[in-house]
């Protein structure tokens, strides 16, 4: 990103939703609750989380990572959609727009493999329940963690500099709510085959390997619970891990949506439509998936907000 745009452009034009002019105000409030509400459901997730003894444990210790990211998720975009919906001020600078970009699939990475450590925690928890203690011990869960923040945060990194180094000199209006790669390879006119083939290389080792092992766990926990006998037992072991399959099944269903329909099935407004969902949508469910679905989080929750009220 250091090297010179070799065009003119020193900003850009996010359209937003264009297409709706008379429903912008209303698309305002909706996305300024949908964000408030993120931030608040997430936050009190961690500060619960933090603060009582009795989560401390590692399914706990991926989900407030899991929280916090979700907090960074919805406010790479939203703040700046939510300018464009109400000040009218759709200009970003050309910096501006490459950090938003960044920071965006850096996140989505990390949501990748925390999501992958979160499924082997509860395939552990499920399948080896006896080793679960000496398996996922703090040393291994914050390895875990800590290879996932870092390798997601480095894996944008060619893309990003190399959209940086393109030339546009078509327009500079992207069609889309935030500075989204797709949006921006659509713009360049200098050709983008290296980011397309660095990203053909790259999807199947660290996006596709990831998905397959998240799966893979989740055969092995369904196969190991329909193995227990009781019905309670099953229900109670199902229970573990029902939140967080939720979780994997609208995320990996809306991303798929964006990123692997065929070019010939491409359509901008459904794009913006899906990315919606898994930008904004997810990181508003994940606190009710996980607050509602997990007896011993919902406990800590209502025990908190109680002490709160005296």
């Amino acid at each position: 990103m250091e090297k010179r745009n070799e065009s003119e452009v020193t900003e850009f034009i996010i359209l937003g939703f264009f297409e709706f002019p008379e429903m912008q105000l209303l698309l305002f409030l909706v996305f300024l609750i949908i964000y408030l509400m993120s931030l608040t459901g997430n936050l009190l997730i961690i500060l619960t989380v933090c603060f009582d003894s009795h989560l401390h444990s590692p399914m706990f210790f991926f989900l407030s990572n899991l929280s916090f990211l979700e907090i960074c998720y919805v406010t790479v975009t939203v703040p700046k959609l939510l300018a464009v919906l109400i000040a009218q001020n759709k200009t970003i600078s050309f910096m501006q727009c490459m950090i938003q970009e960044y920071l965006f699939l850096a996140c989505t990475d990390v949501e990748i493999y925390l999501l992958t450590a979160m499924a082997y925690d509860r395939y552990v928890a499920i399948c080896n329940p006896l080793r679960y203690t000496i398996i996922m011990k703090r040393k291994v869960c914050i390895i875990l963690a800590t290879v996932s923040w870092t390798t997601a945060f480095l894996n944008p990194v060619p893309h990003v500099n190399l959209i940086s180094q393109s030339s546009f000199c078509s327009s500079n209006k992207i069609n889309h709510f935030f500075c989204d790669m797709t949006a921006l390879m659509s713009l360049s006119c200098s050709g983008t085959s290296v980011i397309e083939t660095i990203t053909y290389i790259e999807s199947p080792l660290l996006g596709l390997t990831p998905f397959i092992l998240t799966i893979t766990s989740y055969v092995y926990i369904i196969s190991a619970i329909l193995k227990i006998r009781s019905t309670k037992g099953r229900q109670k072991a199902f229970s573990t891990c029902s939140s967080h399959l939720t979780v994997v099944l609208l995320f990996y269903g809306t991303t798929f949506g964006v990123y692997m329909r065929p070019k010939s099935a491409y359509s901008m407004d459904l794009n913006k439509l899906l990315t919606v969902v898994y930008i904004t949508a997810i990181p508003l469910l994940n606190p009710l998936i996980y607050s509602l679905r997990n007896k011993e989080l919902k406990g800590s929750l209502c025990k908190a907000l109680r002490r709160a009220k005296n």
